[in-house]
């Protein structure tokens, strides 16, 4: 009987134990204690932190919110010249294509077909290069109209336009020209097509670079 009491003495005291221990957890502050008097010298202290606390944030969010939207602000800005230059561009090189291809079916287009004529010309004005071989530049525009032929071959056709002197670019092209002159497009050999093909190719590039002295 002894044993029970005391035992039950124990538990209690335990639990009364526990139990204050909690409270003052509760009760204990984690950085400082709350001024439950408002009259107090320290509760105006307090308060006066706190306020200063809640001014310094909204500062922040405010200076955030202005940083924020100049951030955005100059992201328009660089987008919208971003997609004013990719206008330009686009455009430019659309009327020089344009330009081009007139300039073909003025001097050509009484004996290669259009579809031809353009095809270069759009070629020539993508990958015209000063800096850039002849010899490649005139295989690259007629590789997309002769599909079949070797670069290699092309690049042979191509030689006395990428070597000749001045003197003689006028003779070669003219030469190439007056052979298959009043003959049907279609009656002409695989061979005789390619050296036309490369003709049309040296004029479309000297006029790209006529056009870009002038600009």
């Amino acid at each position: 009987m002894a044993n029970k009491i005391n035992t039950s003495h124990t538990f209690h005291s335990l639990q009364s134990q526990v139990e204050l221990e909690l409270l003052e957890v509760l009760l204990e502050s984690e950085d400082t204690t709350y001024p439950w008097n408002p009259t107090d010298d320290e509760s105006e202290v307090y308060f006066d932190e706190l306020e200063q606390q809640f001014g310094m944030e909204e500062l922040l969010d405010e200076e955030m919110s202005t940083r924020s939207q100049t951030f955005y602000n100059q992201l328009d800005n660089l987008w919208s010249e971003v997609s004013n230059h990719s206008y330009y561009k686009c455009s430019m090189e659309h009327s020089l294509i344009s330009s081009l291809q007139k300039s073909l079916h003025t001097a050509f287009a009484a004996g290669v077909p259009q579809g031809w004529l353009n095809e270069i010309a759009t070629k020539a004005a993508e990958i015209f290069s000063p800096q850039q071989s002849m010899g490649e530049q005139l295989v690259q525009c007629v590789q997309s109209v002769l599909p079949t032929w070797a670069a290699d071959d092309l690049f042979v056709l191509a030689r006395p336009f990428a070597y000749a002197m001045r003197s003689s670019e006028s003779h070669n092209m003219t030469s190439v020209i007056n052979n298959v002159e009043n003959r049907e497009w279609t009656s002409l050999s695989e061979i005789e097509q390619a050296k036309v093909s490369i003709a049309i190719a040296y004029y479309a590039l000297k006029q790209l670079d006529s056009f870009q002295s002038k600009a």
